[in-house]
Protein backbone atom coordinates (compact mmCIF):
# COMPACT_ATOMS: atom_id res chain seq x y z
CA UNK A 1 0.00 0.00 0.00
CA UNK A 2 1.34 3.40 -0.96
CA UNK A 3 2.26 5.60 2.01
CA UNK A 4 0.33 8.85 2.17
CA UNK A 5 2.27 11.87 3.37
CA UNK A 6 0.32 13.40 6.27
CA UNK A 7 -1.04 16.92 5.98
CA UNK A 8 0.60 19.12 8.59
CA UNK A 9 -0.71 22.20 10.36
CA UNK A 10 0.99 25.50 11.09
CA UNK A 11 -0.84 27.55 13.71
CA UNK A 12 -0.97 31.31 13.49
CA UNK A 13 -0.40 32.05 17.19
CA UNK A 14 -1.25 35.50 18.56
CA UNK A 15 0.51 34.91 21.88
CA UNK A 16 2.75 32.53 23.79
CA UNK A 17 -0.39 30.91 25.20
CA UNK A 18 -1.65 30.24 21.68
CA UNK A 19 1.76 28.88 20.68
CA UNK A 20 1.77 26.40 23.56
CA UNK A 21 -1.79 25.31 22.71
CA UNK A 22 -0.69 24.75 19.11
CA UNK A 23 2.11 22.52 20.31
CA UNK A 24 -0.19 20.58 22.62
CA UNK A 25 -2.64 20.03 19.76
CA UNK A 26 -0.05 18.58 17.41
CA UNK A 27 0.93 21.47 15.14
CA UNK A 28 4.35 21.16 13.52
CA UNK A 29 5.02 24.88 13.43
CA UNK A 30 3.93 28.16 14.94
CA UNK A 31 3.80 31.47 13.14
CA UNK A 32 4.06 33.86 16.07
CA UNK A 33 2.53 37.30 15.65
CA UNK A 34 0.43 39.92 17.40
CA UNK A 35 -2.60 42.03 16.45
CA UNK A 36 -4.35 39.43 14.31
CA UNK A 37 -7.37 41.73 14.00
CA UNK A 38 -5.07 43.98 11.94
CA UNK A 39 -3.71 41.13 9.84
CA UNK A 40 -0.78 40.45 12.18
CA UNK A 41 2.33 42.38 13.19
CA UNK A 42 5.71 41.43 14.63
CA UNK A 43 5.42 40.10 18.20
CA UNK A 44 7.27 41.62 21.13
CA UNK A 45 10.77 40.76 22.29
CA UNK A 46 9.32 38.98 25.33
CA UNK A 47 6.81 36.94 23.32
CA UNK A 48 9.56 35.65 21.04
CA UNK A 49 11.96 34.76 23.85
CA UNK A 50 9.36 32.95 25.97
CA UNK A 51 7.88 31.13 22.99
CA UNK A 52 11.34 29.87 22.08
CA UNK A 53 11.84 28.70 25.66
CA UNK A 54 8.56 26.76 25.78
CA UNK A 55 8.34 25.31 22.27
CA UNK A 56 10.07 22.27 20.86
CA UNK A 57 8.20 22.57 17.54
CA UNK A 58 9.30 25.03 14.88
CA UNK A 59 8.96 28.72 15.70
CA UNK A 60 8.60 31.15 12.80
CA UNK A 61 8.10 34.86 13.51
CA UNK A 62 6.12 37.33 11.44
CA UNK A 63 8.22 40.28 10.29
CA UNK A 64 5.68 43.04 9.69
CA UNK A 65 6.24 46.45 11.31
CA UNK A 66 2.70 47.77 10.86
CA UNK A 67 -0.75 46.86 9.51
CA UNK A 68 -1.91 48.05 6.10
CA UNK A 69 -0.15 47.53 2.79
CA UNK A 70 3.19 45.85 2.12
CA UNK A 71 4.99 48.86 0.61
CA UNK A 72 7.51 49.94 3.25
CA UNK A 73 9.63 53.06 3.62
CA UNK A 74 13.32 53.04 4.52
CA UNK A 75 12.70 53.37 8.27
CA UNK A 76 10.22 50.49 8.27
CA UNK A 77 12.68 48.33 6.35
CA UNK A 78 15.38 49.05 8.92
CA UNK A 79 12.95 47.91 11.62
CA UNK A 80 12.34 44.69 9.70
CA UNK A 81 16.06 44.00 9.43
CA UNK A 82 16.48 44.60 13.16
CA UNK A 83 13.61 42.21 13.89
CA UNK A 84 15.17 39.52 11.69
CA UNK A 85 18.43 39.99 13.57
CA UNK A 86 16.58 39.52 16.87
CA UNK A 87 15.02 36.30 15.53
CA UNK A 88 18.48 35.04 14.59
CA UNK A 89 19.81 35.78 18.07
CA UNK A 90 16.76 34.24 19.79
CA UNK A 91 17.14 30.84 18.14
CA UNK A 92 14.01 31.00 15.99
CA UNK A 93 13.60 28.46 13.21
CA UNK A 94 12.41 30.90 10.61
CA UNK A 95 10.79 34.17 9.63
CA UNK A 96 7.67 35.12 7.68
CA UNK A 97 8.03 38.07 5.30
CA UNK A 98 6.49 39.87 2.34
CA UNK A 99 7.47 43.16 0.69
CA UNK A 100 5.89 44.54 -2.49
CA UNK A 101 6.62 47.31 -4.94
CA UNK A 102 4.02 49.98 -5.65
CA UNK A 103 3.05 48.23 -8.91
CA UNK A 104 2.04 45.04 -7.05
CA UNK A 105 5.18 43.07 -7.89
CA UNK A 106 7.55 41.42 -5.42
CA UNK A 107 10.26 43.74 -4.08
CA UNK A 108 12.97 41.26 -4.88
CA UNK A 109 15.85 43.44 -3.68
CA UNK A 110 14.55 44.02 -0.17
CA UNK A 111 13.12 40.51 0.19
CA UNK A 112 16.49 39.08 -0.87
CA UNK A 113 18.24 41.10 1.85
CA UNK A 114 15.96 39.77 4.59
CA UNK A 115 16.22 36.23 3.25
CA UNK A 116 20.02 36.43 3.18
CA UNK A 117 20.01 37.55 6.82
CA UNK A 118 17.82 34.59 7.73
CA UNK A 119 19.66 32.00 5.65
CA UNK A 120 23.05 33.04 7.02
CA UNK A 121 21.96 31.64 10.39
CA UNK A 122 20.05 28.67 9.00
CA UNK A 123 16.57 30.17 9.38
CA UNK A 124 13.84 29.21 6.93
CA UNK A 125 11.61 31.75 5.19
CA UNK A 126 7.89 31.76 4.44
CA UNK A 127 6.42 34.40 2.13
CA UNK A 128 3.12 35.53 3.65
CA UNK A 129 -0.18 36.76 2.21
CA UNK A 130 1.37 39.86 0.69
CA UNK A 131 1.45 37.34 -2.16
CA UNK A 132 -2.35 37.62 -2.38
CA UNK A 133 -2.02 41.35 -3.08
CA UNK A 134 0.27 40.87 -6.10
CA UNK A 135 -0.85 42.07 -9.51
CA UNK A 136 0.35 38.87 -11.21
CA UNK A 137 0.34 35.85 -8.91
CA UNK A 138 1.99 33.49 -11.38
CA UNK A 139 4.89 35.89 -11.92
CA UNK A 140 5.11 36.43 -8.16
CA UNK A 141 5.26 32.65 -7.64
CA UNK A 142 8.33 32.39 -9.87
CA UNK A 143 10.03 35.35 -8.18
CA UNK A 144 9.46 33.89 -4.72
CA UNK A 145 10.83 30.52 -5.82
CA UNK A 146 13.91 32.28 -7.22
CA UNK A 147 14.39 34.11 -3.91
CA UNK A 148 14.68 30.80 -2.07
CA UNK A 149 11.60 30.81 0.16
CA UNK A 150 10.35 27.47 1.50
CA UNK A 151 6.66 28.15 1.17
CA UNK A 152 3.97 30.66 0.28
CA UNK A 153 1.05 31.31 2.62
CA UNK A 154 -1.92 32.18 0.44
CA UNK A 155 -5.68 32.41 0.30
CA UNK A 156 -5.55 32.26 -3.49
CA UNK A 157 -6.02 36.01 -3.84
CA UNK A 158 -9.39 35.96 -2.05
CA UNK A 159 -10.52 36.84 1.46
CA UNK A 160 -10.60 33.18 2.51
CA UNK A 161 -8.83 30.05 1.34
CA UNK A 162 -12.17 28.42 0.54
CA UNK A 163 -13.04 31.25 -1.85
CA UNK A 164 -9.57 31.09 -3.35
CA UNK A 165 -9.35 27.28 -3.54
CA UNK A 166 -9.37 27.12 -7.38
CA UNK A 167 -6.33 29.42 -7.53
CA UNK A 168 -4.65 27.52 -4.68
CA UNK A 169 -5.06 24.26 -6.60
CA UNK A 170 -3.66 25.95 -9.70
CA UNK A 171 -0.67 27.33 -7.79
CA UNK A 172 0.11 23.91 -6.30
CA UNK A 173 0.10 22.45 -9.80
CA UNK A 174 2.18 25.32 -11.17
CA UNK A 175 4.72 25.08 -8.35
CA UNK A 176 5.22 21.38 -9.15
CA UNK A 177 7.03 20.69 -5.89
CA UNK A 178 9.49 23.58 -6.23
CA UNK A 179 7.92 25.36 -3.25
CA UNK A 180 5.16 24.50 -0.78
CA UNK A 181 1.84 26.30 -1.27
CA UNK A 182 0.21 26.56 2.16
CA UNK A 183 -3.47 27.62 2.22
CA UNK A 184 -4.52 29.94 5.02
CA UNK A 185 -7.36 32.34 5.98
CA UNK A 186 -10.64 31.11 7.39
CA UNK A 187 -9.61 27.45 7.63
CA UNK A 188 -11.29 25.55 10.46
CA UNK A 189 -12.49 22.09 11.41
CA UNK A 190 -15.64 22.52 9.32
CA UNK A 191 -13.99 23.17 5.96
CA UNK A 192 -10.44 21.81 6.12
CA UNK A 193 -11.21 18.34 4.74
CA UNK A 194 -12.92 19.72 1.64
CA UNK A 195 -10.12 22.23 1.09
CA UNK A 196 -7.37 19.60 1.32
CA UNK A 197 -9.22 17.16 -0.94
CA UNK A 198 -9.88 19.84 -3.56
CA UNK A 199 -6.47 21.52 -3.62
CA UNK A 200 -4.09 18.70 -2.73
CA UNK A 201 -2.35 20.91 -0.16
CA UNK A 202 0.18 19.14 2.08
CA UNK A 203 0.38 21.80 4.78
CA UNK A 204 -2.25 24.20 6.03
CA UNK A 205 -2.41 27.31 8.20
CA UNK A 206 -5.04 28.18 10.80
CA UNK A 207 -5.33 30.19 14.00
CA UNK A 208 -7.70 27.57 15.49
CA UNK A 209 -8.90 30.13 18.02
CA UNK A 210 -11.56 30.15 20.71
CA UNK A 211 -12.83 33.17 22.62
CA UNK A 212 -11.87 33.43 26.28
CA UNK A 213 -14.05 35.48 28.61
CA UNK A 214 -12.37 37.91 30.98
CA UNK A 215 -12.28 37.06 34.69
CA UNK A 216 -12.63 40.73 35.67
CA UNK A 217 -15.27 41.19 38.37
CA UNK A 218 -15.41 45.00 38.02
CA UNK A 219 -16.22 46.32 34.54
CA UNK A 220 -16.44 49.89 33.32
CA UNK A 221 -19.05 49.66 30.57
CA UNK A 222 -18.74 53.38 29.71
CA UNK A 223 -15.41 53.23 27.95
CA UNK A 224 -13.91 51.71 24.79
CA UNK A 225 -10.14 51.38 24.93
CA UNK A 226 -9.47 50.79 21.23
CA UNK A 227 -10.86 52.07 17.94
CA UNK A 228 -14.24 50.51 18.60
CA UNK A 229 -15.87 47.21 17.70
CA UNK A 230 -13.69 45.28 20.14
CA UNK A 231 -14.97 43.46 23.19
CA UNK A 232 -12.85 44.70 26.09
CA UNK A 233 -13.76 41.67 28.20
CA UNK A 234 -12.78 38.78 25.97
CA UNK A 235 -9.79 37.71 23.93
CA UNK A 236 -8.92 34.99 21.42
CA UNK A 237 -6.47 32.15 22.06
CA UNK A 238 -5.61 29.14 19.91
CA UNK A 239 -7.41 26.04 21.16
CA UNK A 240 -5.51 22.74 21.42
CA UNK A 241 -8.69 20.74 20.80
CA UNK A 242 -9.43 22.69 17.62
CA UNK A 243 -5.84 22.15 16.52
CA UNK A 244 -6.24 18.38 16.99
CA UNK A 245 -9.56 18.36 15.15
CA UNK A 246 -8.21 20.29 12.16
CA UNK A 247 -5.22 17.94 11.82
CA UNK A 248 -7.41 14.85 12.10
CA UNK A 249 -9.93 16.10 9.54
CA UNK A 250 -7.21 17.30 7.15
CA UNK A 251 -5.96 13.72 7.07
CA UNK A 252 -9.35 12.03 6.85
Amino acid sequence: MKYKTPVTLEVCANSVGSAVAAQEGGAVRVELCENLHEGGTTPSYGQILLARKLLHIQLYVLIRPRPGDFLYNDTEFEIMKADVQHCRESGCDGIVIGILNADGSIDKTRCAELIALAHSKGLGVTFHRAFDMCADMEQALEHIIDLGCERILTSGGKSTAIEGSPMIAHLISKAAGRISIMPGAGINQHNVADLVHYTGAKEIHSSARSKIKSQMAWRNDHIIMGDGGMDEFSFDVSDAEKVRAIIQLANS
